[in-house]
């Protein structure tokens, strides 16, 4: 191994010299405490490295060992469950050995060397296998976890095993020689190969009524929640995490409060997934880097996470991954930048942050995945936003917002009305509409796109209108465009608002949105059309139809939603009979 002296001590970036041979991103142990850290940037003998821990106590002269190796996190049955920190090492693990803080120098491996795994082959002696290939599967929780050969490796099975094993022990050997095990490694920092990137036409359903129906994001797609202080983002990053219909789900908290983290890991165990009925937490990894954790792992968690998504997706599962949030692991990106004396860009960030952050986003995707069953994986990003006093024009949100395709921005002043999920239906888009377009035809209905359309039309047509009353108030409007404000207030708290409390509101079944949906669009045409007769706008609004869609939220069957259809226009043409 190499070895070199700390020759400088700058905050987490250390420099090293005797450091001739090493390459960038290798991993380093530095010290006599072995902290880890990367090598970021070489110049002649010298290394420059970031510390993934606190430096205090280091001291010039110390000795500096390069692994070389990069940071790389094991792969393998024992992930789905698991809390790790920005580094892969088990939270829980630490916490036996270490108490509420954890210690500097401490190692862990990422899975347990221990726990027996029960393997079924599902290849036999004699079969050429390639990367990607499944071999067999493991069970882990409901969930069958696929052995996969891992990329570059090819040959035919020269042996196959059949019981209880740890991740540690062969399974599977090649005549070449290539021994497999139930686990491997991967460096975080290069996207996991697959053989093609499929068009993303399938929509995440997330049981959330503005994110499904008018904003939807795709499977494989990316999307961004950006917001100023307290208008949602982790509520609403972890309302996707709970309810979104992907068989795996990816959670990084990364750079957030101590307290937001622990009520996800309070959560998520005692919450059901309504399509599965068992606990959330049996298809989730968590990412924990708090605010007060090292900067630079804080930089690798983002990186951590997704290359556990990508396993997945190579299984053939749809994965879904909450980053929580962008800005902090900017911001260590911004801090490392500024100790390593770089030219600063926009704001202080690194001129490369534009780069960076589409190369993560990038590595989402629909895809064949590699192996000879033609298995189709994804994975779905959604990234929150912190930008400071909610200025969206600042550089972390400019830039991702090239490089992601739905847009759901998060409005200050809805959150201090207490309006959530308090997306700005004027702000947001999806790039995605054309794309699902097929999929909810066959799914839900033929004209739901036609529906999106006409609601948002109204709630445009709503600002304007207010910009008026305003002006000379409310009397001064025709009934036509009363009736209009009346339909975009009931789309806005009755159809747009949901409660993440709520037990019956938290999940909206997809059918359900839709015929809520058309109940308050179809009660607004026959509004129109009463008007047009000479009904007035207040008779309309004296029937308890009012109330009854406002009760729709808490109605559990829909078939009540239905029948409120049905009878609404039939129970506003009666009136016409008084005028």
């Amino acid at each position: 191994m190499l070895e070199g002296i700390i020759s400088r001590i700058s905050g987490p970036v250390i420099i090293a010299r005797g450091m001739k041979g090493s390459k960038m991103y290798d991993v380093v142990k530095v010290g006599e405490e072995e902290l880890r850290g990367e090598v970021i940037r070489l110049e002649g003998d010298r290394a420059v490295i970031q510390l993934y821990e606190d430096s205090t106590g280091l001291r010039v002269g110390e000795k500096v060992v390069n692994t070389e190796a990069p940071l790389s996190v094991e792969l393998g049955p024992g992930l789905i469950s698991s809390i790790y920190d920005g580094i892969q090492r088990p939270l829980p693990r630490l916490y036996e050995r270490s108490g509420d803080f954890i210690s500097r120098g401490m190692a862990a491996p990422g899975l347990d060397r221990a726990k027996r795994w029960a393997f079924v082959p599902a290849v036999k002696k004699g079969d050429q296998v390639s990367g990607g290939d499944v071999i067999g599967t493991v069970k882990e929780f409901h969930i069958d976890h696929r052995i996969l050969v891992p990329p570059g490796i090819s040959g035919t099975v020269a042996e196959i095993r059949d019981g209880e094993f740890t991740v540690e022990e062969p399974v599977c050997v090649l005549d070449n020689g290539a021994i497999i095990r139930l686990m491997h490694e991967w460096p975080v920092r290069k996207g996991r190969p697959y053989k093609k990137k499929l068009d993303t036409n399938l929509p995440l359903i997330t049981g959330q009524r503005v994110f499904d129906l008018i904003f939807p994001v795709s499977k494989g797609g990316t999307a961004m929640i950006p917001g100023g202080f307290g208008t949602g983002k982790t509520v609403s990053e972890q309302t996707l995490a709970k309810w979104s219909d992907a068989h795996v789900v990816v959670y990084i908290g990364c750079g957030e409060r101590g307290n937001e983290m622990t009520d996800v890991l309070t959560e998520f165990p005692e919450l059901v997934d309504p399509r599965t009925g068992l606990p959330l937490i049996q298809r989730t990894i968590m990412v924990a880097n708090t605010s007060n954790m090292p900067v630079a792992a804080r930089e690798a968690s983002i990186y951590t996470g997704i290359t556990m998504a990508e396993y997945f997706r190579d299984m053939g599962y749809d994965v879904a991954l909450m980053a929580d949030s962008t800005s902090r692991w900017g911001e260590a990106l911004r801090e490392v930048s500024g100790r390593l004396e770089e030219m600063p860009g926009e704001e202080g960030y690194p001129a490369y942050l534009p780069t960076r952050l589409s190369a993560f986003y990038e590595r989402a995707g629909r895809t064949v995945c590699l192996g000879s069953d033609g298995r189709i994986g994804s994975v779905t990003v959604v990234g929150a936003v912190s930008p400071p006093g909610g200025d969206f024009s600042e550089p972390i949100t400019q830039n991702t917002l090239r490089a992601v395709g739905t847009f759901w921005a998060l409005d200050t002043s809805l959150a201090y009305r207490r309006h959530f999920p308090s997306v700005n239906w004027i702000k947001s888009y999806s790039l995605y509409l054309e794309s699902v377009r097929d999929w909810y035809r066959e799914n839900v209905s033929g004209d739901w796109l036609e529906m999106r359309g006409k609601a948002m039309y109204l709630l445009q047509k709503e600002v304007e209108l207010q910009e008026i009353v305003q002006l000379v108030g409310p009397d001064a409007l025709p009934e036509s465009e009363k009736a209009i404000l009346e339909a975009t207030r009931m789309l806005r708290e009755d159809f747009l608002q949901q409660s993440a409390y709520s037990d019956t509101d938290s999940f909206c079944p997809l059918d359900k949105q839709y015929y809520m949906l058309k109940a308050i669009l179809t009660f607004y045409d026959a509004a129109a059309a009463a008007i047009n007769r000479g009904v007035s706008l207040k008779k309309i609004m004296e029937l308890p139809l009012k109330a009854e869609i406002g009760r729709m939220k808490e109605v559990k069957d829909v078939n009540v939603i239905k029948e409120l259809i049905s009878g609404m226009g039939d129970r506003i043409a009666a009136l016409e009979a008084e005028k």
